[in-house]
């Protein structure tokens, strides 16, 4: 037990701050990308209470692309791939298992991250999307397989376009993207 807890222990100091032009990239890229897909949402929905575009894994998106554009899971084929590949995972597992929310939720994401790894599109906002498949409730539910192509999709494109215009603005040198497409 004392050997399993001392792997526990921090081994270095917490990074320093980024510095403030990071942040601010950071923040205007996250800010246009999700105020595009929200705005697509609402002029493509039926009323004006639907925000059906915008599901909550492009928050956590935002913050990779936006955040850490040079990370792995940033790069355009983990951000496009990651989110197909899960919605698809997702819809499929609702469609087989529809009343054991328990069990499809937990095979949903599970099943995702078993792709994404297969097909090397690890994005972390992808488990996210599967779940939403299976808990999304009867309007998510009702898109079927056009959840993936709409919102993911159409959304994860979006965020993309954002990413590869907002990134690239920077003087910095070090901050570009992409590191590589596919």
């Amino acid at each position: 037990m004392k050997y399993y807890l001392s792997r526990m222990r921090a081994k270095e100091a917490c990074p320093p701050r980024k510095p403030f032009s990071k942040i601010v990239w950071s923040w205007v890229g996250s800010f246009l990308g999700v105020f595009l897909i929200a705005s697509l949402g609402e002029l493509w929905s039926f009323n004006q209470h639907s925000m059906l575009f915008l599901i909550g894994s492009f928050g956590a998106s935002a913050v990779l692309i936006y955040g850490a554009p040079l990370a792995e899971f940033s790069q355009p084929r983990n951000l496009v791939g990651g989110h197909v590949f899960s919605a698809l995972v997702g819809v499929t597992v609702h469609i087989f298992i529809p009343d054991d929310l328990i069990l499809a939720s937990s095979l949903a994401v599970s099943l995702s991250i078993a792709t994404m790894h297969f097909t090397r599109t690890l994005h972390p906002p992808g488990g996210a999307t599967a779940l939403i498949a299976v808990i999304g409730g009867s309007h998510v539910q009702s898109l079927g397989y056009w959840y993936a192509l709409t919102p993911v999709l159409v959304g994860a494109l979006i965020m993309l376009m954002v990413a590869l215009f907002v990134n690239n603005m920077s003087g910095n040198p070090k901050r570009h993207y992409p590191v590589y497409w596919w």
